[in-house]
């Protein structure tokens, strides 16, 4: 079935294209033979949904994404992930389609920073140098000196002279933990992350109690007293890999619930538990709603009709280019 004149603005309005998919479809099958024809890469975030993590060529987090979507040499990029992710690969690739399964798959934390008001506090501040995770939009990243992710994120701070002061949006809570570990006075954008605001302490000390040998890692998004629990804090992908390499055959895991499944395979002997979040929801455990948005049909549709996909205004795209560039050039 072929669907001629597409309405793309509609599309972007509801988020995805709303057509029925015969019930017999192989979505797996179609999709590998889409990626083919089409000479296609699927980036796919470790909050994705299982199955979309199993069909992805790569799986990682926000600088490993945003490396990946660097070098690739496909003609399209599906990105599973959030808009912003998106929109980052297509800041790095103009010349590339980039497709993203639902356009609505946003962001809490880049939505807790709206350019407008965060260019006025810039101005309020302009001997500062502006770093920014890049968990954002483009238009807050047009207003950055550097970009930073979670794994890079101490390793940028300290490439900054210390005579320098500094602006760190929009995650107070990464924000926070930066200043700890650097030893830097910045002065933070007052956004957060719903999914890892979730988290309940006292929900998390009864789990601890119920089971004392277990390690506690968490993801730096997480808030103070939480990160105050953990052993070990660190990026999605380095709270894979501290679980790969350390002793212990336990953890309770403070960050999105969906890194449980990459995390699992690295380890299959070890056990794992979601830390638990003030919600009493059916995994007992903090999702995000942006993440989980995504589907396979969706992946599958919007490789099919190429659409929602992501274009940016030239002038918006090359400023937010340069602090981007800033950050892969530090991070090889």
């Amino acid at each position: 079935m072929m669907i001629k004149n597409i309405d793309r603005k509609a599309v972007e309005k509801k988020g995805f294209l709303d057509v029925e998919v015969p019930a017999n479809t192989n979505l797996v099958e179609e999709i590998n033979r889409l990626r083919e024809e089409k000479n296609a890469v699927i980036l796919a975030h470790y909050y994705q949904e299982s199955e979309i993590q199993e069909i992805a060529d790569y799986i990682g987090d926000s600088l490993g994404l945003s490396q990946k979507a660097a070098e690739t040499d496909a003609d399209m990029i599906v990105f599973a992930g959030v808009h912003f992710m998106a929109e980052t690969a297509k800041i790095i690739n103009p010349t590339k389609k980039v497709v993203l399964p639902d356009f609505n798959a946003g962001c809490s934390l880049a939505e807790s920073c709206p350019p407008e008001e965060f260019e006025k506090f810039v101005n309020q501040h302009p001997d500062h140098v502006v770093v920014t995770y890049i968990n954002c939009s483009a238009g807050i990243k047009a207003l950055s000196d550097i970009v930073c992710t979670s794994s890079n994120a101490k390793k940028i701070i300290d490439s900054i002279p210390e005579d320098k002061p500094i602006i760190f949006a929009p995650d107070k809570n990464l924000g926070r933990y930066l200043i700890k570990e650097t030893g830097r006075d910045m002065l933070l954008w007052d956004g957060s992350c719903i999914v890892h605001e979730a988290f309940s302490i006292d929900k998390l000390l009864e789990l601890h109690k119920e089971n004392p040998e277990a390690t506690i890692i968490a993801h730096p998004e997480s808030e103070s007293h939480i990160l105050k629990t953990a052993s070990y804090i660190g990026s999605t992908s380095g709270l894979i890999n501290f679980v790969k390499n350390d002793e212990n055959d336990k953890y309770i895991v403070a960050t999105e619930a969906g890194i449980l499944h990459e995390m699992q395979k690295e380890v299959p002997e070890k056990i794992l538990i979601p830390a638990p979040s003030h919600e009493d929801n059916t995994c007992a455990c903090s999702e995000c709603g942006f993440m989980k948005m995504n589907t396979l049909q969706k992946l599958y549709l919007c490789m099919k009709y190429e659409t929602p996909e992501i274009n940016i205004d030239e002038s918006l795209r090359l400023r937010s280019l340069k602090p981007i560039e800033r950050m892969l050039e530090l991070s090889k």
